[in-house]
């Protein structure tokens, strides 16, 4: 009998084991018993096309609607095309050439049904746009032969395969498997599956992989959800109570020490959100365990304040603060803020508190080795009260004296060993950790990501700051709204004010200019893409994303003549980016064309238009991040998202809803639900595939209400799990993963 976690290619044939290996990175019978199917279909029914995204190698069940001989266009001989439909009246096509358009004439008939897999691609532009499979693989329900048998009345599953290994070849593999599959401890305890109503962990992979009928799915789907959610909030809690237990050196508030100074000098009122989670902030610094805080809210909260007077307080109480920061930029512009916020605090760069001066120190790993000797000094001998750094700041040479209190700024942008680098600064003691992010999180996310995290919230934004309203310009469709872009930055320029335009890439260097022409920035129209032949089968899908290094020129030359134009990007030498942050923020650049690299922290209160060219390369939350770039002063904010993308696509769909509200919160909970679950927790947070396979953390928020409270019941009464050897022995497995790495928050 095969075991759960038996190697593939003791029960398979070499050849699948070796594809599953390669293509899904599937090496054991446990890991195939979790490649769940994403849908399932049935030979009556056709289902929808609309999951499709380019460059996914997908599967589809349609019907052949035509099929028609086509001749090449570049040389003699013909092709073949077939148009399939979905029951809703959705289309794609079906390519095929030489020897392989002759079988496929012969097989695909009008009417014909069956399974399509391959490599999704979009092509033509507006509305021509259409899908397309070269070359696909299929199978067909009607055949007279075993494949119909195989096919025939109950559920067929779908599953997320890849380019030489169908959904049909996964499904025969693990029938191979569930056939051979000797018995399995059930790790979800007894008492909780019966109060749950649960069914066992057997029968609910026989039935999300061979389902008599959609019921059966629906009890397999419930108990594997469940496993999901219980299983991570359950090492959540655990690290919660491993946190607590460590000792850190408690840093109470000083009656008359900086921060009190530093509050009473601010030239503008804290807002309640801010009193709120300072307060919070100060009793968690004050205890003898250490801190362990994300503090979330809107663009422009006011996030950073609250963390610096956390970091005063430490200061004051005789410890030292370090402030990590994902970019140079970013870390630079902390730097600057954070001294112009201190004021007369901070002469020369020293805290001014009673014990004598603490510095205000910035460490980057493209420092002058002269200015880099210095600040690893400053940090080493307590001469620096506050440390600003980037990923320099993690490196073993890196010391303190008495490390209180780390802050990383964008939390998801770092990994898991680089928190605990700067964590084990700290020697035996731990210190209080503060992670913010200015990326909105709805409740049951931030239960489940940050579930080992306090979470204080800052919804309210500081008095002053203005509106933004914000459009989509459909450059393909409304050329005139493209010039007229360019004509409302002239505009703000006329008024003394600045703009941004971002754009999604570098450009240069990066090796992936592509062979398709970027649209005319002045809304001209470019042609579109043939419809026929065997060069549109081979032709990329879409254009390479615009870069910074062709826009810039092309808007100096050409709608912005004239006009003072920057360019900042990840690449600069550090003095460069410094000098050209400077410039912009002094005025002395009118138009500002960079990457994300702005996307957080940098502060110009001036700047009043940002124009984002290719919007719909950016996530919901990456754009509403951008546009909280302008609208920082007392002049209103204007956003113009630039996009090819046709109306009623997905890409569309997300930038309307950018354009239609600028509360993050219901930002992010339509960014989550149009992403995958697998984005949400894996390549989201650490680059790397999510564990979470069935469980949507907006849609099946009671699942994981409920697996929380259930999880802490049983750890309350067995800490470590002693009573339940295999629901330990599944919670190892998923902390030794490199899936799970995205758990460690702390």
């Amino acid at each position: 009998m095969t075991r759960f976690d038996e190697p593939l290619r003791k029960v398979l044939d070499p050849k699948t084991a070796a594809r599953l290996e390669s293509v899904l990175g599937i090496t054991t019978v446990g890991g195939l018993l979790r490649h769940y199917p994403r849908r399932y279909a049935e030979r009556g029914e056709l289902a929808g096309f609309e999951e499709l995204e380019p460059g996914e190698h997908a599967t589809v069940v349609g019907e052949v609607s035509r099929v028609m001989r086509r001749t090449l266009r570049n040389r003699p001989g013909t092709w073949l095309e077939v148009e399939l439909v979905d029951g809703r009246g959705n289309k794609i096509y079906l390519s095929f050439f030489g020897r392989a358009s002759r079988a496929a004439e012969q097989r695909l008939k009008p009417g014909a049904r069956g399974m399509f897999a391959g490599k999704a691609s979009l092509f033509g532009r507006g509305r021509s746009r259409r899908w397309q499979f070269a070359h696909p693989e299929y199978v067909l329900f009607d055949e007279t032969d075993a494949t119909a048998e195989e096919f025939a009345g109950a559920p067929v599953p779908i599953y997320p395969a890849g380019q030489d290994l169908t959904s049909w070849a996964i499904r025969k593999a693990v029938g191979v498997v569930l056939d051979t599959l000797g018995p399995i401890e059930d790790p979800l305890p007894e008492h909780v599956r019966r109060r749950r109503r649960l069914i066992g962990l057997a029968e609910a992979l026989e039935g999300v992989h061979r389902p008599k009928d959609r019921d059966e799915v629906a009890r397999a789907r419930a108990r594997l959800k469940f496993d999901e959610a219980f299983q991570l909030q359950a090492v959540l809690l655990m690290r919660r109570r491993a946190a607590a237990a460590s000792p850190a050196v408690p840093r109470p508030r000083r009656p008359g020490g900086l921060l009190d100074r530093f509050d009473a000098a601010l030239p503008f009122e804290l807002t309640e959100g801010q009193r709120k989670v300072g307060e919070e902030i100060a009793a968690d610094l004050a205890r003898d365990h250490p801190m362990h805080r994300l503090l979330q809210g809107e663009v422009g909260a006011g996030k950073t304040v609250v963390a610096l007077r956390a970091m005063l307080q430490t200061v004051d109480a005789g410890g030292q603060a370090a402030l990590l920061a994902p970019t140079e930029v970013l870390a630079q512009q902390h730097h600057r803020s954070i001294v112009e916020m201190l004021g007369d605090l901070a002469h020369g760069g020293l805290l001014a508190g009673e014990g004598g001066g603490a510095g205000v120190t910035l460490l980057t790993g493209s420092m002058g080795a002269a200015a880099r000797r210095t600040a690893l000094l400053d940090a080493a001998s307590g001469a620096a009260g506050i440390v600003i750094g980037t990923h320099a700041l993690l490196e073993e040479r890196v010391k303190f004296a008495d490390l209180g209190l780390v802050v990383v700024d964008e939390q998801h942008r770092f990994g898991v060993e680089q928190r605990d680098a700067l964590r084990a600064k700290a020697g035996d003691r731990r210190p209080h950790v503060l992670v913010m992010t200015a990326t909105p999180i709805p409740r049951t996310v931030a239960m489940t990501v940050f579930g080992d995290l306090e979470v204080s919230t800052l919804a309210q934004l500081p008095s002053g700051r203005s509106p933004i309203s914000t459009h989509v310009v459909p450059a393909v469709e409304r050329p005139r709204y493209l010039e007229r872009t360019w004509e409302r930055i002239r505009e703000e320029v006329a008024l003394g004010r600045q703009a941004y335009v971002v754009c999604p890439r570098i450009g240069d260097a990066e090796g992936d200019e592509g062979d398709l022409p970027a649209p005319a920035l002045d809304g001209a129209a470019g042609q579109d893409a043939g419809e026929d032949g065997e060069a549109e089968a081979e032709r990329p899908a879409r254009r390479p994303p615009l870069a910074v290094l062709d826009v810039a020129p092309m808007l100096a030359e050409g709608p912005l003549t004239g006009l003072r134009i920057g360019v900042l990007h990840g690449r600069l030498a550090p003095e460069e980016k410094d000098a050209v942050m400077n410039a912009f923020t002094r005025g002395e650049i009118d138009v500002l064309v960079a990457t994300t690299v702005i996307e957080v922290g940098v502060n110009v209160p001036n700047a009043t238009v940002m124009v984002i060219m290719d919007a719909d390369r950016f996530g919901v939350s990456q754009l509403h991040q951008l546009r909280g770039r302008v609208g920082r002063g007392k002049l209103p904010g204007l956003c113009l998202l630039v996009t090819e993308a046709p109306a009623g696509t997905a890409a569309r769909a997300r930038l309307d809803a950018v354009a239609a509200t600028t509360d993050g919160f219901e930002l992010s909970r339509i960014d989550l639900e149009q992403r995958r679950e697998g984005d949400v927790l894996g390549a989201a947070q650490s680059g790397r595939k999510s564990s979470l396979r069935l469980l949507q953390l907006l849609r099946d928020e009671h699942v994981i209400q409920a697996a929380r409270k259930e999880a802490a019941a049983l750890l309350e009464e067995d800490p470590e799990l002693a009573r339940h050897p295999a629901l330990r022995a599944e919670i190892e497995a998923l902390v030794a993963d490199e899936r799970a790495e995205y758990l460690e928050k702390t």
